[in-house]
């Protein structure tokens, strides 16, 4: 589906290069898996002509980069991951500091009282960015976005699969002793929880891969937002060795 959906985008000039998608749902939820957008993303790249490159992911996004250097070692040249340790790391040390501070991952991920009857009631409730934070261009897509449902189930699905088949292929990697041997550049908010919960986070990641390096970054979880001069330097620092 995604190949034909490529092919589409090229057909009419290359006018946008990605749009979001709202696959169907199924039982498994692998339709929202890491693994799945894992392999959009290669497929897109190779569209684009690109069979090796780097990949950079923060938050949820981090968990999809981890999962394309492990399910597509060959393609990827550098990986860089931000805020997040693998997601059945993070499952396997949940304790009740984790669930008070990252609860909304088991309100979201849950399927006996689905969360969307509750957000779609008043999105503004639940999502609080306002346009002073964001920009007004910026603000209004997103707006848009959490008042449309599609949207809204998409979001809860992913975390859905985070809880199960995500989940699962990061134990099973463990089991085998899968291992990630690209440069792997991980960073963190220092103002953010990930010392609190995890102390050193870097180690953990030094599980996970063969060749890990990393520092914190001076600033709250939105570090794009929050410190770009001193991201976009670490980033480079990396990309360029």
């Amino acid at each position: 589906m995604f190949e034909d959906f490529a092919t589409s985008m090229i057909d009419v000039g290359e006018t946008e290069l990605f749009v979001s998608g709202k696959p169907p749902t199924t039982a498994d939820h692998a339709p929202y898996s890491k693994r799945a957008m894992a392999g959009d993303m290669v497929a897109l790249m190779r569209v684009l002509g690109h069979h090796r490159f780097a990949v950079a992911g923060h938050d949820r996004g981090a968990y999809v980069a981890h999962r394309l250097a492990a399910d597509h070692p060959g393609a990827v040249t550098r990986l860089i991951v931000m805020d997040g340790i693998p997601i059945g790391e993070a499952l396997a040390r949940a304790d009740a500091r984790f669930a008070a501070a990252w609860w909304h991952w088991f309100f979201l991920g849950q399927t006996a009282k689905p969360a969307e009857r509750v957000i779609n009631a008043d999105p503004d409730a639940w999502y609080t960015a306002t346009a002073e934070q964001m920009g007004q261009e910026a603000y209004e897509d997103y707006h848009r976005a959490i008042h449309d449902p599609d949207t809204v189930h998409a979001m809860c699905e992913d975390y859905r699969a985070g809880l199960t088949v995500d989940r699962a292929a990061d134990d099973a990697d463990r089991a085998a002793g899968r291992r990630l041997t690209c440069p792997t550049l991980f960073l963190w908010s220092a103002k953010d929880d990930m010392e609190e919960l995890y102390g050193d986070p870097l180690a953990i990641w030094r599980t996970w891969a063969d060749n890990v390096t990393g520092h914190a970054i001076d600033s709250g979880h939105h570090m794009a937002e929050e410190a770009p001069d001193a991201l976009a330097e670490s980033l480079l620092a990396f990309l360029r060795q």
